[in-house]
């Protein structure tokens, strides 16, 4: 009996130090802080840096994600509707001599912390201080690229015209041009940020000005909430019988939502986030991750093959490089480095681009147009986490290496993913690629898909398949539109373990 009993309370001891040791920050999919998200070990990147001997940095791209933000006024509206709901919950309670022994204080006259705003989505102090930091950083990493007086045709600075774009482009500028300038006592350097009209601006801002896209996710969207719902609902009947109170899916989407908030610009991680046990956590993680995944990711191919232009700026960019060292222009006369500030809806279709975050198999399927199946389900591993794919600050930098003693290529490519070397599947997973190797392999089978096919063309509906045959009760029916000729299949996925595939071409495979 007292074996029995020992085996118990190690146990339990066991439990409680895991969660003790369970970090919500570190699964709050693109909520996720910068500072937590490039510290979270990738398994699938490469720990070293293998440049070899000889080679030098003579050219950076660089494109990030704004920086930790305020949620936005339609959120907090939603926020605000939530405080109202508890508080009908908990008279409902009281109403019915209900036990609220279980239900946290905190939760009782819960308000938003941005009830009253008008304005919203604008970044915060440490937002600023993210980009200020990173590019503090990457000055000192390269710094033989930034020992040139500052000029905005020597480092350009982009952004979109969202406001969090922008104020992360010039607090990054003031970072890497820090005790550059004459300015005050702290030696400020003024600095150039440009921006195109959103309605043009199809490198930066892709995802606004792409037709089709906007049509495939309003039609994609209803599908993916569908997809959602069994983890949802699963959880609410934890809540439920957890607190007490009748909570409903609605109510648990918004405080998951609530707890990321809190977690990420409020640093309060024992409101919210406590209502749910870390494997529920890992769960709603997931499930955001199958949201981008789908919408923003390697779901579908418009997700990044309307990200085109971005892709064919960096390579113009390298390629001017090469020809200013090639011609050995003087310093001053050509631009070291291409800084550009946008949004999750351009980094993450960009890693696309790159073919980072797949497995080995995986990149010849995008190249050749075939499905993909999404993320696993928890507890498998994944390479595709937002929380490392496109947190607030996310970025990719490719360095231009010139490496003139190299017998087979006298420039090669480098990708740094949130500052970290990280393996290029289209390049043998190496992080450190031949240049036109990279043309050849990672940008090419691309081209053949330019931003007007991809985005304004009209798409030719082929013949509707036969319906699928009838699956069991347990199973959950969703729907999928295909990209590439414009129809809605359906399909349907067990509630214990979805694995669907995803295609742009003919239909929804299930494993």
């Amino acid at each position: 009996m007292f074996a029995i009993l020992k085996l118990l309370l190690l146990s339990i001891s066991s439990h409680l130090n895991a969660d003790q040791g369970f970090d919500v920050r570190r699964h709050l999919c693109t909520v996720t802080r910068y500072d937590v998200a490039k510290d979270i070990a990738n398994t699938s990147a490469a720990a070293a840096n293998n440049i070899p001997n000889g080679c030098t940095p003579i050219h950076i791209n660089l494109v990030a994600r704004h920086g930790t933000r305020s949620p936005n006024k339609k959120r907090m509206r939603e926020l605000d509707k939530l405080a109202s709901h508890l508080g009908e919950l908990i008279r409902e309670a009281e109403e019915q001599n209900l036990s609220l022994e279980k239900v946290p204080s905190w939760l009782r006259g819960w308000k938003s912390p941005w009830r009253g705003k008008l304005k919203g989505g604008e970044l915060i102090s440490k937002g600023e201080e993210e980009l200020y930091n990173l590019g503090i950083r990457i000055r000192l990493r390269f710094s033989e690229l930034f020992d040139e007086e500052y000029h905005p045709d020597v480092y350009p600075i982009k952004a979109t015209q969202v406001p969090r774009a922008s104020a992360s482009a010039v607090a990054f500028g003031m970072g890497f041009l820090s005790e550059k300038g004459a300015l005050g006592p702290a030696q400020h350097q003024s600095l150039t940020v440009t921006s195109e009209i959103p309605a043009s601006d199809i490198i930066l801002r892709f995802h606004d000005c792409c037709g089709n896209y906007k049509d495939f996710k309003k039609k994609q969207e209803p599908a993916v909430d569908k997809l959602k719902e069994p983890v949802l609902d699963e959880i609410t009947t934890a809540l439920v019988s957890r607190y007490g109170l009748k909570f409903t899916r609605q109510d648990t989407a918004t405080l998951w939502f609530l707890c990321k908030q809190e977690a990420s610009v409020l640093d309060i991680t024992d409101q919210a986030c406590g209502l749910f046990s870390p494997s529920e956590v890992v769960l709603l993680e997931w499930a955001d991750d199958l949201e981008l995944f789908i919408l923003k990711g390697y779901g579908n191919s418009i997700n990044y093959r309307m990200g085109m232009p971005l892709l064919e700026d960096v390579v113009q960019s390298m390629e001017q490089a090469i020809k200013a060292n090639e011609e050995k222009h003087p310093p001053g006369s050509y631009e070291k480095a291409r800084l550009r500030f946008a949004h999750a809806e351009t980094v993450v279709p960009f890693t696309c681009l790159l073919g980072l975050f797949l497995e080995g198999s995986e990149f010849q399927k995008i190249q050749r147009e075939e499905p993909l199946e999404l993320p696993p389900k928890p507890p498998q591993s994944r390479n595709w986490r937002g929380s490392t794919v496109a947190p607030f600050a996310g970025n990719n930098m490719l360095i231009l290496h010139s490496c003139p003693e190299n017998s087979k290529s006298k420039y090669f490519v480098q990708v740094l993913h949130n500052e970290q070397p990280v393996p290029m599947t289209g390049c043998n997973g190496s992080d450190f690629c031949p240049f036109e190797e990279f043309k050849e392999k990672i940008v090419a089978p691309h081209l053949k898909h330019d931003y007007d096919s991809v985005c304004t063309a009209k798409l030719e509906e082929p013949e509707q398949k036969p319906p699928s045959p009838a699956l069991p009760f347990s199973r959950v029916q969703f729907g999928f539109m295909s990209l590439s000729h414009g129809i809605e299949l359906t399909g349907s996925i067990p509630i214990s373990n979805p694995v669907p595939f995803l295609t742009d071409s003919f239909g929804v495979a299930l494993v």
